[in-house]
């Protein structure tokens, strides 16, 4: 394994471990705020089934690997990539703003990817499969944050209507109980589709430094990693995300439980279509249509527009990111 490659796999660490921290916040927010459970056993509970998750599929790392590049590239475009990743996620995480670590990566591989054959001799729009960033990005970036607020918005008017007869204390507790089973399901999700996208950054790294067929699957040793990592990644962080999802609107735990298990439907489906959605996008709009089924009026709307602003943007300024630090490696001739 030579230098670069292991230089990638470094980075593709350091992202990962960043994504724990920064997007599974997401998974275990609505639990932490209806009080569910603690913060100490929600994110154990997140991070355990975080790496089981990790593990079960290959669906999304391979759209990675193999759905959106359309030449042979350099090993540096995916350190780029990751590099561009890192630098939005921190900056996002320090402003407290829930943001898509999916979308800072596959925007910074996508700029990175544009720079590389430009500067190769080839046309800008050339190495970039856009019929699969169509379908496999853009498609899901409008239709899964609509189809989490769909769903939780009916999910949780079928909760009212099924408990419209019991008290609200009885109500809570049982919810409560449920509660712990959709986090669970929720951070299983999340580790089907976000831990795959690092899988597939490294294992597209192999294939561009010649050290892995480009049709292989992902190595065991590679899924073994990225699950670890994203589930220790967890277990340190994440109530900067916590506190700006929990702005959106009051949450008890027939909510909770509403958009966590909408939000976990909606990803495990787009996994298995291998797509690679954001659970932040999901998971926020899924709080926001169980607040909209209650009242209109009981969504805070400047926070929510807050989220959408960093949601719009990330993709593009990812992408402008990934080909500044192209540009710069191939300065330096790396």
């Amino acid at each position: 394994m030579n230098i670069m490659i292991i230089t990638i796999v470094a980075a593709a660490v350091v992202f990962e471990f960043i994504n724990g921290f920064h997007d599974t916040a997401n998974a275990i927010a609505t639990t932490v705020y209806t009080r569910a459970l603690s913060v100490g056993k929600a994110i154990a509970w997140a991070a355990g089934l975080n790496f089981l998750g990790a593990l079960v599929s290959e669906n999304v790392a391979k759209t990675i690997a193999n759905g959106l590049i359309a030449v042979d590239i350099a090993e540096y475009v995916v350190l780029a990539a990751l590099l561009a990743a890192i630098a939005w996620d921190l900056t996002t995480w320090k402003l407290s703003i829930p943001s898509s670590s999916s979308h800072a990566l596959l925007g910074g591989l996508i700029g990175a990817t544009m720079a590389f054959t430009a500067l190769s001799g080839g046309g800008l729009l050339d190495g970039v499969k856009w019929l699969g960033v169509l379908n496999k990005i853009i498609i899901p970036l409008i239709t899964s944050p609509f189809l989490g607020f769909i769903a939780a918005y009916l999910l949780y008017k079928l909760i009212l209507v099924l408990c419209a007869r019991m008290h609200r204390g009885p109500a809570n507790r049982l919810f409560l109980r449920l509660q712990v089973l959709s986090a669970g399901l929720m951070a299983f999700s999340h580790g089907t589709n976000d831990s795959q996208k690092t899988m597939g950054i490294i294992t597209l790294a192999l294939t561009a430094g010649g050290m892995l067929p480009a049709s292989a699957g992902v190595p065991l040793w590679v899924k073994i990693l990225c699950g670890a990592v994203i589930a220790a990644g967890t277990s340190v962080g994440g109530w900067r995300v916590m506190k700006a999802m929990g702005s959106v609107t009051k949450l008890e735990p027939p909510q909770g439980f509403a958009a966590e298990t909408a939000s976990a439907v909606v990803i495990e489906g787009m996994s298995a279509f291998g797509a690679p959605v954001s659970t932040t996008q999901v998971i926020s709009t899924a709080v926001v249509g169980v607040g909209s089924a209650r009242r209109l009026r009981a969504v805070k709307w400047g926070a929510a527009k807050r989220m959408l602003v960093a949601w719009l943007v990330t993709l593009p300024v990812c992408a402008l990111l990934g080909a500044l630090a192209l540009v710069i490696m191939k300065a330096l001739c790396i």
